[in-house]
């Protein structure tokens, strides 16, 4: 198939966080024609909102996301999402990732962690719509449970349809490559969520063997994820979004020069996205 259209690059600054603060991953990004970024809440607040607003704004990028909203099980979640949802508007972003939260320490009731979760996207979710930030639920690989106790898209999509059953654009998807390469269904489940619930999709590489079950991802290219063919399932259903790259790599990247990095990035979509 045809390679990705390069505009469509993003940097989730995960990829870079350890090398870099926000205003120079943004002066980065700008430098090396990376279009989209997709900054973290920690970074925008060590930078300050509104200076992360006009520096975005100033360089010509497109906020393609802010991680992250969620983490319902969590002491004040409530507050949180709501600030959230303000700084994703400021920031002019295209969704607020939720990154869901998992289990209450000790507990095993995952239908219960699942229930609170749902609770708890109706109850911030009409605060996103008057916002005009929609809000893009991020099904995290099983391994991580303790993180989010949604782990399929097919999960995720039930949500959306219990929460926004007319497709209002409010509530949506994010569609992350390394958590959900290895569902079975997940072909079906990107027919079934079509453009309108597709609101971001993050890419990166699952090594092997895995060596730490959060920060241990691969580069684009040096893994076994046919990234090229779940692109062509998002393609199909009309998706045009941004491909967000999102590398949390301890013992590799997180330790290289950033500006390598980003050539990096920029040669591996071209060649194996």
């Amino acid at each position: 198939m045809a390679s990705p259209d390069p505009a469509r690059l993003s940097l989730n600054t995960a990829t870079i966080r350890k090398q870099w603060g926000l205003a120079e991953a943004i002066e980065g990004c700008a430098r090396h024609g990376i279009r989209g970024i997709s900054p973290w809440r920690d970074q925008v607040a060590g930078m300050g909102l509104a200076k992360a607003v006009e520096a975005t704004r100033a360089a010509g990028l497109t906020v393609t996301g802010l991680c992250r909203g969620g983490f319902f099980s969590a002491p004040n979640w409530r507050d949180d999402n709501l600030r959230a949802i303000e700084e994703a508007h400021e920031l002019g972003a295209s969704c607020l990732v939720l990154v869901v939260g998992g289990m209450p320490q000790g507990s095993k009731d995952l239908a219960g962690a699942r229930s609170q979760v749902r609770d708890g996207i109706g109850s911030i979710l009409p605060h996103a719509r008057a916002a005009g930030v929609p809000l893009a639920i991020e099904p995290l690989h099983p391994m991580q449970v303790e993180r989010a106790c949604v782990n399929t898209l097919e999960q995720a999509l039930d949500l959306c349809d219990a929460l926004d059953e007319r497709k209002s654009g409010a509530l949506g998807v994010a569609v992350d490559a390394y958590h959900l390469w290895w569902d079975p269904k997940l072909e079906a489940q990107i027919r079934r969520a079509g453009a309108e619930r597709i609101l971001a999709y993050h890419i990166c590489d699952w090594l092997v063997p895995t060596r730490d079950l959060l920060n241990d991802r691969g580069m684009m290219g040096d893994g076994v994820i046919d990234l090229p063919r779940i692109r062509s399932w998002l393609e199909r259903e009309g998706y045009a979004g941004f491909h967000e790259v999102e590398i949390f790599s301890e013992r590799d990247w997180w330790k290289r020069d950033p500006d390598e990095v980003l050539t990096t990035c920029k040669e591996r979509h071209a060649h194996f996205c």
